[in-house]
C-alpha cells in the first residue's frame, strides 16, 4: 500500500506564509500611497506566481487565498484587495494552466476570456454600487478596451518577470510549476 505524500513540506509551507505576508503588506502599503495602488496590487500578483514556480501549483493557489482573505480582513480600503482577488492574484494559475497546452491561440483566448469574466464581474459591481458614468455605454467600451490592452502588455511583462526569475534563481530552485 503506497503512502499518500503530502502536498507541501515544511519548506513550501514557510515559502507560501512569507509569500502570502509579503503580499499582505504590499496591498496594505497600496491604500497608503494612492499613486502606486495599481503598481502595488501587480507586485502582490506577482507572489503567487514565485510560488508556482517553486513549490508548483497549489502553493500558487495557497499564496493567492491566503492574501486575498488576509486583505479582505486587514488592509483599510477594500478597492486593492478587491482588484487583487478579481484580477491579479489568480492570474499567474490561469496563466501557468493555459501556457501548458502549448498553442498560443487557444492560450490567449483562456487568458482573455477569464480576463473579461472578471473584468465584467467588477464592472456589474462597479455600476450597481459606485460609479455613475459607467451607465454610458460609451464609458464601459473604454473600460473593455484599455483594460484589454493593458492586460496584453501586463501578461507580456509578466512572462519576461517569469522568464528573468528564472534565469536568475533556477538553479536554486526545484521546479514543480
Amino acid at each position: 500500500m503506497t503512502e499518500k505524500k503530502n502536498v507541501f513540506s515544511a519548506r513550501d509551507a514557510a515559502l507560501c506564509a512569507m509569500l502570502a505576508a509579503l503580499g499582505t503588506v504590499l496591498l496594505y502599503l497600496s491604500g497608503m500611497m494612492p499613486t502606486a495602488r495599481l503598481a502595488l496590487v501587480a507586485a502582490a500578483g506577482l507572489l503567487p506566481a514565485a510560488a508556482v514556480l517553486t513549490a508548483g501549483l497549489p502553493a500558487g493557489f495557497a499564496v493567492y487565498a491566503v492574501t486575498a482573505a488576509l486583505s479582505l480582513l486587514l488592509v483599510p480600503g477594500k478597492g486593492p484587495a478587491i482588484v487583487y482577488a478579481a484580477l491579479f492574484g489568480h492570474y499567474p494559475m490561469i496563466k501557468s494552466l493555459a501556457e501548458r497546452l502549448h498553442r498560443r491561440p487557444l492560450e490567449w483566448l483562456i487568458k482573455l476570456a477569464v480576463f473579461n469574466a472578471f473584468l465584467t464581474v467588477l464592472v456589474l459591481a462597479a455600476r450597481a454600487i459606485l460609479f455613475d458614468f459607467l451607465a454610458v455605454d460609451w464609458a464601459v467600451w473604454v473600460v473593455y478596451l484599455a483594460g484589454n490592452a493593458a492586460f496584453v502588455i501586463y501578461d507580456i511583462g509578466f512572462s519576461g518577470l517569469i522568464a528573468l526569475f528564472i534565469s536568475k534563481f533556477g538553479k536554486y530552485i526545484k521546479r514543480r510549476g
